[in-house]
């Protein structure tokens, strides 16, 4: 197909129709870019291999080292609050977005240049910074963009579609730089490709992001402030995000299952490897199945949904016994833990107020952040110090906590709300509540 066809093609679409897909493709952007560029992305394997190879650093060491790198994650709201208050060369999200992206090249670029730890830790958290700062301002443009064009769900499917075939890639081709080159090669080969992919994003935001400009004033600074006092008044916001937190708050596995495979099962490491690749494919086909079988489930619907298969796949964690189950269980937990996102990613996004989305929506997934962080835990505290390295009686009680998110829901009121439908409309048609004026 030649460049004439391609923008007939584009042409002929309606100027709604040409947005949304200009955002499909810049949120795909982003997310590959997330997904190449996290710390857990494309230069974990050989950095891991280069601190225990090279620099001869115990387990303890490198998590310790990696684990540092979670700290611009948990600031997320503060780029939201920033983005939102302080237009940047006249955009409160473009100009943020270019620049964190240039920040994220010049960190990985410098990686391929130093070998000392602390040199390392001091590029790698430049670049980690700049991830954060760009999904955060992803998240303020999805928002946005999302609830205009009532399209919240299609929009956070797409991006976790791309993050995990990128995640997939990585652990692919990060195993393979391992593999065959040197522990410092691999290193600073693996950085020199995930430096190149920040610019897509970068181009990406400058040709499919359509931002009307701000002005840094007193009357815009008060509208804004307007917006954030409104979602801390927002009570169905507030209910949200304690929903959000129980939700996530089950007991976790992932550390104790690695134990179990390792220590228990004698599955070898280039196994568990594979295993995480086979969970992101879990992710990517619950990523496209979600477009033709999800996308016209109400809200509510779409939950309960990834409740009852959450229960399900965390209990067929009982029947882990070898490699087959390991592999057929493990695609479904990715399955059903990517509806688990689209359901709960979208219910934050569509209830975000206007003139905070990046904020509200940053606050929101840092609870996310910080319940899954707690419950993974509480899942190992429990694992090692309870149940005596038992895997079941863990797995039972992780499952009775998914199961507890049935209770939650209903205090949600959604009714029979669809996935993008407007929440100040839906609002507008319930009827007041007492002294409500």
């Amino acid at each position: 197909m030649n460049d004439q066809t391609l923008s007939s093609a584009e042409a002929a679409l309606s100027p709604p129709d040409r947005s949304i897909t200009h955002l499909l493709v810049f949120f795909g952007l982003v997310y590959v870019v997330e997904g190449l560029g996290q710390i857990g992305g494309l230069v974990s394997q050989p950095l891991n291999y280069y601190l225990k190879e090279v620099q001869g650093w115990t387990p303890v060491q490198v998590t310790a080292f990696v684990t540092a790198f979670n700290l611009p994650w948990i600031i997320k709201p503060v780029y939201g609050l920033v983005s939102d208050f302080v237009p940047l060369f006249g955009y409160r999200r473009k100009s943020y977005l270019i620049l964190a992206n240039l920040a994220a090249v010049a960190g990985f670029f410098s990686v391929t240049r130093l070998t000392a730890p602390s040199d390392l830790g001091i590029a790698l958290m430049l670049t980690a910074y700049a991830m954060a700062i760009s999904s955060t301002l992803c998240g303020g443009v999805l928002v946005e963009s999302g609830q205009e064009h009532q399209k919240c769900g299609k929009f956070v499917n797409q991006q976790w579609l791309w993050y995990n075939i990128a995640a997939m890639s990585a652990a692919i081709l990060g195993g393979a730089l391992v593999q065959y080159l040197d522990p410092t090669s691999a290193l600073h080969i693996a950085a020199g490709i995930v430096s190149v992919a920040p610019f897509a994003v970068v181009l990406g935001t400058v040709f499919f992001i359509r931002e009307k400009k701000a002005t840094v004033n007193v009357e815009g600074m008060k509208h804004t402030l307007a917006g954030l006092v409104s979602a801390f008044k927002r009570r169905h916001l507030w209910v949200v995000a304690v929903f959000i937190f129980l939700y996530y708050f089950s007991p976790g596995l992932s550390t104790p299952l690695y134990y179990h495979m390792t220590d228990d099962l004698k599955f070898s490491q280039g196994y568990i490897g594979i295993l995480g690749s086979i969970g992101a494919a879990g992710w990517v086909a619950g990523a496209l199945l979600y477009r033709r079988f999800f996308d016209g489930l109400t809200l509510k619907q779409l939950l309960n949904l990834s409740i009852a298969l959450g229960t399900v796949t965390s209990l067929g964690f009982l029947f882990f016994w070898n490699e087959t189950a390991a592999a057929i269980i493990s695609f479904s937990s990715g399955f059903t833990a990517m509806l688990a996102t689209v359901a709960t990613l979208t219910l934050a996004a569509e209830y975000c107020p206007k003139l905070a989305e990046g904020f509200s929506f940053a606050v929101l997934m840092s609870i996310i952040n910080l319940a899954t962080s707690v419950a993974d835990n509480v899942g190992s505290f429990l694992y090692t110090h309870v149940f005596d390295k038992s895997l079941p009686p863990l797995v039972v009680i992780s499952a009775a906590f998914t199961a507890f998110a049935f209770v939650l829901v209903p205090m949600l009121h959604l009714g029979d709300k669809r996935q993008g439908a407007p929440v100040e409309l839906r609002e507008r048609l319930e009827p007041p509540g007492p002294g409500a004026r």
